[in-house]
């Protein structure tokens, strides 16, 4: 604490004393009071920030800041009246990557392998088989691989359980699977399957790689039954070239909002949407892999 004070007692006096005032004239809109309160800001924040914020803070593994509790929920608007949309599907920019070759280049080789670590992926397999689904219900795995984190009990009292992904090495060795299709969303986000058709659409650690979420989201609806259910589960871990630089430019709050607005724009029916963190804390801080589940009612 001292230091910082230091620090920030040095800094103003050197702007006071040798900053010359006439120099301020091509600045509009600022002043030397307004420097010298943003360099104070800037000092507190670089001195003062690991006390002032212990739950928020950077994560080794990717660099990106990690939400304190309450922050994932809380990202969702409870009101929409006065959201503006900030999604366009056509907008380049918004959904560029670094890999800007086909999909099926990508996924020709299957990938058996979880793309989380263990904790997450038994937190996911959890929050699917005991809070997500219901004896009876009829499910599409949307961007379905090898593995649908449903356990076997849950998987046996189920209608159905289809799966759409890119790799039918993958969707064949999925045996969770009622049927499978393999399927390109970014090329056609139109889904092979009739209105109303599913009570639950699962879409786990895949997100992050539509380019055309809007429409996607859109089918979603399409092929719920009303009062069916949305569940889009995410973390922070991805392949970097393949992710949409809406994503990759964001931490996981942004996330957050982000996939509550694919799902409000996409005029799809969807109400009751909320985002729920699933990370693993201790001491308010996550603990391995963050993450988190943004869901929705069809009306």
């Amino acid at each position: 604490m001292k230091d910082a004070t230091r620090a920030l007692v040095v800094v103003i006096v050197m702007v006071t004393l040798f900053w010359p005032s006439e120099s301020w004239s091509d600045r509009p809109n600022n002043n030397r009071r307004d420097l010298i309160e943003n360099l104070a800001a800037m000092v507190s924040c670089t001195y003062l920030m690991p006390e002032l914020a212990a739950a928020t803070y950077i994560d080794k593994k990717t660099g990106s800041l990690l939400p304190e509790e309450g922050e994932i929920p809380a990202s969702v608007p409870r009101d929409w009246s006065n959201v503006e949309n900030p999604l366009d599907d056509s907008d380049q920019n918004l959904f560029a990557r670094l890999d800007k070759s086909p999909d099926s280049n990508f996924y020709t080789e299957p990938r058996f392998v979880e793309h989380v670590d263990e904790n997450s992926v038994n937190s996911m397999t959890n929050f699917i088989s005991e809070k997500a689904l219901k004896e009876g219900d009829s499910v599409l795995d949307l961007c379905s691989s090898w593995t649908s984190h449903i356990k076997k009990p849950k998987q046996q009292l189920l209608k159905r359980v289809a799966g759409l992904g890119m790799n039918e090495k993958e969707l064949s060795s999925n045996t969770l699977l009622t049927d499978w299709t393999v399927k390109d969303l970014n090329l056609n986000p139109k889904l092979p399957y009739d209105d109303s058709t599913f009570s639950v659409v699962l879409c786990q650690l895949s997100i992050d790689y539509l380019t055309r979420p809007l429409q996607v989201m859109k089918e979603v609806g399409r092929v719920l039954k009303p009062g069916g259910r949305v569940y889009v589960i995410f973390s922070n871990r991805l392949f970097l070239q393949k992710a949409v630089a809406l994503w990759t430019g964001a931490d996981d709050i942004d996330h957050a909002y982000t996939v509550a607005c694919y799902l409000h724009f996409s005029n799809g029916g969807f109400k009751e949407i909320t985002a729920q963190d699933l990370c693993t804390r201790k001491k308010g801080k996550v603990v391995g892999d963050p993450l988190y589940v943004v869901s929705a009612v069809k009306s």
